[in-house]
């Protein structure tokens, strides 16, 4: 059985192979099949007719013929009377035509058999023929009276007989050779097959030649299609490739190539709308932001010098106090970052100076230790300091946002580690953290890097934790200094990965 269903995977393998796979290359093998089979269809019916037109020659023949040949093999040995040299005479081979075949049958048994030899000068010569018991067996299954028969023997090769009654109560078999037929037929299958051979190939060359041309429409959309599926379509402004040429509109390829740029002009409007939109967003995000930072500030100020008071303040009103601060002060980081986004979006540049990204990570988990002293905190950095092109303030933020996450979403006691690895000349510098918590859940990885993502979405909403849009800060400046970042979460291994371009 292994055997076998190893065959049959080869087979199907073998079978995909060789099937054509463009729409070119299948239009153009089913014109040659087609074409094939026609020519094969008009070769078998030519050699038919002609086997046929020449094997009824042959079958007059026979009959203008008649038994004249074996019927002087009669007495052949004995002395003749006048009635039997008058057959003698009129059986003479030199009255046949060379390879004429002559039987004689008594009781369906073979008394004689000969041939008409080619060299007919010799009018008392003809030639033995040696029958087998399967020659003897044939000849003898030949109807007497009926129609004319195909015979195969042994020593001489294909005959036509046919069967007549003697006047002795014997049976003569005259016989003409089937050679001349056989040759004219052969001659025509080769011949149909060399004209058929040369007539597929020129016509497989040159309807590979007009499909191509047939085609070239929906290459042009092909091409256009293939363009427009490598261009980045997720955000900011897209200019789609022009589109593609359009013929015949009352072909099908024609009306392909239409709808296809009806399509494409519906995609640049809807691009067009939603790049205008983003556009208004970002807007409307940026001056927002701008705009509260003032209030937010001036709110935040004024509760803090409430709670400088020197008066006596009910604990209530201190409590709320304390409250308004804290969630000022909360809300000025949000304002801050959707402000930092929203630049970030609009291509605003940053700083591009060498930065000491040892010294950064140094001063990065000096922050945390005091901020989260729960903690375990670690470092693996390299003898070398390393050094990157960047802005420091953002790749400042970048590092305290990664370690922030890990502070905040893992419990006490869980291990931190940040690591800078640097590859060879040329090559990425990677800033790794590392923690064993519990990970990152399965259903939020796909979408951590997006805005106002949160893990635990009750602390959030209860004021202890973020907006979201830590890690989404962290994504857009790695992408504004040409860099990436990437997730590997399970439970108790989660690793963030920062790729950042060389110096």
């Amino acid at each position: 059985m292994g055997r076998l269903r190893w065959l049959w995977e080869t087979g199907r393998r073998s079978g995909r192979l060789l099937w054509p796979h463009t729409l070119r290359a299948r239009l153009t093998a089913g014109l040659v099949v087609l074409l094939a089979v026609s020519c094969a269809a008009v070769g078998v019916a030519a050699v038919i007719e002609l086997d046929g037109f020449l094997t009824g020659r042959l079958d007059q023949q026979l009959t203008e013929v008649g038994t004249q040949f074996p019927a002087s093999l009669e007495h052949k040995g004995q002395t003749l009377t006048d009635h039997d040299a008058d057959d003698r005479e009129r059986g003479d081979t030199r009255r046949q035509a060379p390879g004429t075949f002559g039987a004689r049958l008594l009781n369906g048994t073979v008394t004689n058999a000969a041939v008409v030899p080619a060299d007919k000068d010799d009018a008392t010569t003809d030639l033995k023929v040696t029958l087998t018991a399967r020659d003897r067996r044939e000849l003898a299954a030949v109807p007497v009276g009926g129609k004319a028969r195909s015979i195969h023997l042994s020593s001489l090769g294909g005959y036509r007989v046919l069967a007549s009654a003697g006047r002795d109560g014997d049976v003569m078999i005259t016989g003409l050779p089937l050679e001349s037929v056989e040759a004219a037929v052969h001659r025509l299958e080769t011949v149909a097959a060399i004209v058929f051979g040369a007539a597929l190939l020129a016509a497989g060359f040159a309807g590979a030649l007009w499909v191509r041309w047939s085609l070239r429409p929906l290459s042009r959309v092909a091409a256009t299609a293939t363009r427009v599926s490598e261009l980045p379509l997720a955000s900011g402004e897209v200019t789609l490739p022009p589109r593609a040429p359009e013929s015949d509109p009352r072909s099908e390829v024609g009306k392909v190539a239409g709808a296809f740029n009806r399509m494409l002009g519906h995609v640049e409007d809807a691009l067009t709308h939603r790049h205008a939109s983003e556009e208004r967003l970002r807007s409307f995000a940026a001056d927002a932001s701008h705009e509260l930072r003032t209030p937010v500030a001036s709110i935040r100020g004024h509760a803090e010098l409430a709670l400088l008071h020197p008066d006596p303040v009910p604990p209530k009103v201190t409590r709320a106090l304390e409250r308004i601060t804290a969630e000022s002060a909360r809300m000025g980081v949000m304002v801050d970052e959707m402000l930092l986004l929203a630049r970030l979006d609009a291509g605003r540049p940053l700083e591009r100076r060498p930065v000491d990204l040892t010294h950064l990570v140094l001063d990065a988990i000096a922050d945390a230790r005091a901020a989260g002293p729960d903690h375990r905190w670690a470092l693996e950095l390299p003898e070398e300091p390393v050094t990157v092109t960047g802005d420091a303030h953002r790749l400042q933020q970048v590092l305290a946002n990664l370690l922030a996450n890990a502070r905040l979403h893992t419990p006490v006691g869980t291990k931190v580690t940040v690591t800078v690895e640097t590859e060879p000349v040329g090559g990425p510098t990677c800033l790794v953290v590392h923690d064993d918590g519990p990970g990152v859940p399965t259903e939020i990885q796909p979408g951590v890097f997006e805005r106002f993502t949160r893990a635990d979405r009750r602390r959030a909403d209860s004021g202890g934790g973020g907006a979201g849009l830590g890690l989404s800060i962290v994504a857009a400046v790695t992408e504004a200094h040409g860099g990436s970042v990437t997730l590997e979460s399970r439970p108790g291994s989660t690793t963030f990965t920062v790729q950042l371009p060389p110096a």
